[in-house]
């Protein structure tokens, strides 16, 4: 098991500096779908009572939503809009990476801060979920395009979900799948924000919403 976890660990990372040097809009949707897909492993990965009901569905359920429904609604946006398919960041890409590199020890930092309380939690999964929530954060507020901010969001909660998962020991299955529920109403709620966007304003940067100031 730890094996894996290094594994998905390592590669979690990997997308996640992806994202921030990438410079393609559609790049970074395939990136996101890829980082759905491995963190939706997370759960079969570290449950210890075997395969139950429970952890197929919150697997499945997550992988289905994050990897294959959110890029494919997020690509079908970006079609119709027909913006710039270029990501434009207000921060630049090498700063960006820097960002992530600081942002990658300051996980660390908090990860072994944490471990004492969470002895049950696998460290690597632990930093990975931080990292996640941080560079999620740092996408919304660093990104012109409206479009990249909706997956900063789910970058966050792709962090917010390993942290739920390897933390609390026994979490109802309807609380877990309403989690997903909420980012799955998030998403289309944001989803009509961008394509309103574009009609009002012609474009998807979000500093455009300067001009509906009275």
């Amino acid at each position: 098991m730890s094996a894996l976890l290094a594994s998905v660990h390592a590669i979690g990372l990997l997308t996640c500096f992806a994202l921030l040097g990438t410079s393609r809009i559609g790049a970074c949707i395939r990136w996101l779908s890829f980082q759905g897909i491995l963190f939706g492993l997370v759960p079969i990965i570290t449950h210890d009572d075997g395969l139950g009901l429970r952890v197929m569905l919150l697997a499945g359920g997550n992988i289905a939503l994050k990897g294959i429904i959110f890029p494919w609604i997020l690509l079908r946006l970006r079609a119709r809009t027909n913006y710039n398919r270029e990501v434009e960041p207000f921060v630049g890409f090498v700063a960006s990476i820097l960002f992530g590199i600081v942002a990658l020890a300051l996980s660390v930092w908090l990860a072994l801060e944490l471990k004492p309380a969470l002895r049950h939690a696998p460290f690597v999964m632990l930093e990975a979920a931080i990292f996640l929530m941080s560079i999620g954060l740092f996408l919304i507020i660093s990104r012109r395009k409206a479009l990249m901010q909706v997956i900063g969001y789910l970058v966050l909660e792709n962090g917010i979900f390993v942290f739920g998962v390897i933390t609390v020991v026994e979490t109802p299955l309807l609380v877990e799948l309403g989690v997903l529920l909420d980012a799955f109403v998030a998403v289309f709620v944001m989803g009509i924000a961008v394509f309103h966007i574009n009609r009002a304003f012609g474009s998807m940067d979000v500093d455009q919403l300067t001009a509906l100031r009275g």
